[in-house]
């Protein structure tokens, strides 16, 4: 796998272009039903709100907005309970459908009707949700190594628990252990091979979350306790497209499925990369993106 090289250039080129724009890129905490949100804005053009996945935040993509922000105004938010917005102590506060609403409000307070909406995991299953709760407000939809949920009630009674045990060993141990064993998990094993400055950025993004907010994101938004949307995905005539690595057969497959259920979906399996396209394979990935949004054809 040559990825050494590739992506060294590309994380100096992407902070690079980040210190030229840094007068375009803004950084607000808006109140959203009842919640602090932090929200990153770069560049300028037509909206792109971008979400990040479970232990991420907006920093998850700079790189791709170095990309894109001279054509493109990127909104990335700090999803509840990561990064600089609030985690609250409640996990009814964490779910599906409040998340949903708390997108809606973002658009409402940034006065945005519709918008390009990027998702990544579980930023991934939140867009989605959004998409089928509110499809007049996406313009398009792009979904990176995302899931429509488990089908059967026994696979979300067991994911449920797998999480709750989770969530109780990140407030029990903290976060740093938590983090040592979720890098640990078979998902990141393709990410062995990026520089080690990538792999200590991750880290640190991961590291800078809190415990009750990381433990209320899997009680709340967990994929056992989101509604499973595949019979949705029929109705859904939102240009789509769906990202998967090749070295994630999971969420390949998963891909797959969802590109022959959904009626207007582009199919983009990415060589050697895994769950995270845009941290394996950010040029590839960006240029995906920028073109599916200049284009939105369906095939």
């Amino acid at each position: 796998m040559q990825l050494t090289q590739t992506n060294a250039a590309i994380a100096v080129s992407a902070v690079f272009f980040l210190s030229v724009i840094m007068a375009d890129i803004t950084e607000r905490t808006f109140e959203i039903n009842g919640l602090a949100l932090h929200t990153v804005l770069f560049g300028a053009g037509r909206p792109l709100l971008l979400l990040h996945g479970f232990t991420g935040s907006a920093a998850t993509w700079a790189g791709l907005a170095a990309q894109l922000a001279p054509q493109r105004q990127c909104i990335a938010q700090d999803l509840i309970g990561h990064g600089k917005s609030v985690a609250p102590a409640d996990p009814a506060r964490y779910t599906m459908e409040q998340a949903v609403q708390d997108i809606a409000g973002l658009l409402d307070v940034l006065g945005i009707s519709r918008v390009d909406l990027l998702g990544y995991s579980l930023g991934g299953r939140l867009a989605l949700q959004f998409a089928v709760a509110a499809p007049g407000r996406v313009r398009a939809l792009i979904l990176e190594s995302a899931s429509p949920g488990l089908a059967s009630p026994a696979e979300r009674a067991a994911r449920i628990a797998a999480d709750d045990a989770l969530a109780a060993a990140i407030e029990r141990d903290g976060v740093e252990a938590f983090v040592a064993h979720w890098e640990a998990l078979p998902l990141w094993a393709s990410q062995a091979e990026l520089p080690a400055e990538l792999r200590a950025r991750q880290r640190t993004q991961r590291l800078a979350n809190r415990p009750q907010g990381l433990a209320n994101s899997l009680r709340g938004m967990g994929t056992g306790r989101q509604r499973a949307l595949w019979d949705m995905l029929p109705t859904l005539t939102i240009p789509t497209l769906l990202l998967a690595g090749a070295l994630d057969a999971k969420f390949s497959a998963i891909a797959q499925h969802m590109a022959v259920a959904l009626p207007c979906a582009d199919l983009a399996i990415i060589a050697a990369a895994g769950h995270a396209i845009h941290l394996e394979q950010p040029e590839i990935f960006g240029q995906r993106v920028a073109v599916f949004l200049e284009q939105q054809v369906c095939t």
